[in-house]
């Protein structure tokens, strides 16, 4: 079968890039909590940072997709890079040097940005490949992440002490420079031409196409893999720390997370080719439903590792499989409306609001019962969030 002209130079780009993203996303996950609990009026707000990099993708994620099918992918990454890699790391810096909590938070709401068009990373993936390669670029792209998982809680916690002037500002310069090495990496991406250019091809409206069944379990896929993940991610961290573990732990155990999230992309396209994308999505399903069993039963450093590990494996599959399917449920022509409201929808701005209840659970009941309460402060929310209860 044919395939396209610069596929695997252009998939290795995204890889790469993807990969640099990555490590930031990570960092932030892993630190910014923290960094926000000793810069924070208010212990209830110390998550904040993160909330405010979803917030920054929720609100950068839409006009990313009207933007890049204006002038193209490339042109779009380079400036998603510049203006939240680069101003995001540098921003969340000068907030931790002048001792500004409010400054640090507006450098993580740029950092959302970073990651509101990095997002189509994987939908580029889909654009630059053949057909019968789609399913394993787009996990070739994903499993980026594989050195992420060890670079990125690395960054976080080698980097902090970098510049005595700013202790824990070291990763976010780092964040700043690799965005700029992505920059370079982006500027050699060549984009084949869309062909939707041709007559025959007719847009249908978002409405018919949203009523196709593929279509909306790719939505849910993505969505509720998400909303488990970053409600979880997030408050592990600090919960840890309230319960005496170390930074190396912390760290450790992010590791693992990320690590689950993103090495078993190197056959999950393969497992979507033999399987189905059906079958792929319901085990990441059943795996989010183990990791929640697993973290109700205790607060150790095990419980952590094993509810996290899971969680990760289980938002792979829910991701790549959601991913894979929604690229066969529309056109050319079609392509940035849907793949701009999905990947919106997979981050609403409840995603946003998921990532107080950690610090809010805090500032409620005492640092001794983080992991125990989430799911007091959310009980509301979809039943997964258990995945942030003790036993």
């Amino acid at each position: 079968m044919a395939t396209l002209p610069h596929e695997r130079a252009n998939v290795a780009i995204l890889v790469t890039s993807q990969t640099l993203f990555m490590i930031a996303m990570v960092t932030v996950m892993t630190l910014s909590g923290m960094v926000g609990q000793q810069l924070s009026p208010d212990p209830a707000l110390a998550t904040l940072p993160i909330a405010m990099t979803m917030l920054g993708t929720v609100a950068s994620t839409l006009p990313a997709s009207l933007f890049m099918k204006r002038v193209g992918r490339r042109l779009g990454f380079i400036t998603g890079a510049i203006l939240g890699g680069v101003g995001g790391g540098l921003v969340s810096f000068v907030g931790i040097a002048l001792g500004s909590f409010w400054l640090f938070c507006a450098g993580n709401l740029l950092l959302g940005l970073y990651q509101g068009f990095a997002m189509y990373c994987r939908f580029a993936a889909v654009d630059v490949a053949s057909p019968a390669f789609r399913s394993r670029a787009i996990s070739f792209v994903m499993a980026g992440g594989v050195v992420a998982a060890f670079l990125g809680p690395w960054n976080a916690s080698a980097a902090q002490h970098w510049i005595a002037a700013a202790p824990a500002g070291g990763p976010y310069l780092v964040i700043a420079l690799l965005a700029l090495v992505a920059v370079g990496l982006l500027s050699w991406l060549r984009v084949p031409a869309s062909p939707t250019a041709q007559a025959v091809d007719v847009a249908r409206s978002l409405a018919e196409i949203a009523g196709q069944p593929s279509f909306r379990v790719a939505l849910l896929a993505g969505a509720i893999g998400y909303a488990v993940m970053i409600l979880v991610m997030t408050a592990t961290p600090l919960a840890m720390r309230a319960h005496g573990f170390s930074m190396g732990q912390v760290v450790f155990i992010m590791q693992s997370h990320v690590l689950g999230m993103f090495a078993p992309s190197f056959f999950t396209g393969g497992l979507i080719a033999r399987f189905g994308v059906d079958r792929v999505v319901l085990a990441g399903t059943a795996l989010l439903a183990a990791a929640a069993l697993v973290a109700a039963s205790g607060v150790g450093l095990v419980n952590f590792w094993l509810a996290l590990v899971l969680l990760g494996v289980g938002w792979n599959f829910l991701f790549i499989g959601g991913s894979a399917l929604l690229s066969t449920v529309h056109s050319a022509a079609e392509r940035g409306k849907v793949q701009g409201s999905t990947t919106w929808s997979s981050s609403p701005w409840w995603r946003s609001v998921r990532c107080w209840p950690g610090s809010c659970c805090i500032a409620w009941t005492g640092r001794h019962s983080t992991w125990r309460c989430c799911p007091r402060c959310c009980w509301w929310r979809w039943p997964p969030c258990g995945g942030a209860s003790g036993g």
